[in-house]
């Protein structure tokens, strides 16, 4: 008994692993990625004659469109690539992407949504997020109520019930839907215990816009 509750003392204080990049696209013959798969530092992901993979680093808003046979051994901010060849543009994104969603960050969201809640003349809260598309891809993994709603203007607001048949479980795609929120708002994103403040560029475009640039993450 006492081994075990050390092993799980040693699991608890292992750091996290924070995805570093998302799968955009796959094509052909790739093995270690699937679309809209997180990949972490050090992932391999292997390629066929023929085949190609998208990926799109969160941290460094690096979009890679990698064909070809060849290796590609997942970094931080880019890729290491073994043969195959590597077409690279930087996208626009937000590099707090990769952990505006931890559980910390979405208590902090959820007090100062009641704050706003409780008092209409309070000031608005500053964004934790900015998304540069203005159709959001969300990851609201499981069943529940999606709940979107502006903040800095009255009667804007989007509730979506998930019954747990979104995109590979957890994805919900307002491009699919036609759907976009407007630029320059300011909004609050909530699923389950999960909360968010994002804020839409000005110059943010409707529809299916680079995925990195548009990501919305409450887990």
């Amino acid at each position: 008994m006492l081994f075990v509750s050390a092993c799980w003392r040693w699991l608890l204080r292992r750091p996290q692993i924070l995805p570093a990049a998302v799968v955009e696209d796959v094509q052909g013959k790739v093995t270690g990625a699937e679309f809209m798969d997180y990949v972490t530092p050090k992932a391999v992901i292997k390629i066929g004659d023929g085949g190609s993979v998208i990926l799109s680093y969160l941290k460094s808003c690096r979009r890679e469109t990698i064909s070809g046979t060849g290796t590609v051994v997942v970094g931080t901010e880019e890729s290491a690539v073994h043969l195959a060849e590597v077409k690279a543009e930087k996208t626009n994104c937000d590099a707090n992407q990769a952990n505006v969603t931890t559980r910390e960050t979405s208590g902090v969201a959820a007090t100062v949504l009641r704050s706003v809640d409780s008092n209409k003349a309070a000031s608005l809260p500053q964004p934790q997020l900015t998304l540069y598309g203005a159709s959001p891809l969300v990851e609201a993994k499981g069943r529940g109520k999606l709940i979107i709603r502006r903040l800095d203007a009255a009667g804007e607001r989007q509730e979506i019930s998930l019954g747990g048949t979104q995109l590979k479980g957890r994805f919900v795609d307002f491009a699919s839907e036609n759907v976009a929120l407007a630029p320059g708002g300011l909004y609050a994103a909530s699923f389950k215990s999960s909360q968010i403040v994002f804020r839409v560029d000005e110059q943010a475009k409707p529809g299916a816009t680079p995925i990195v640039g548009r990501l919305l993450r409450l887990q």
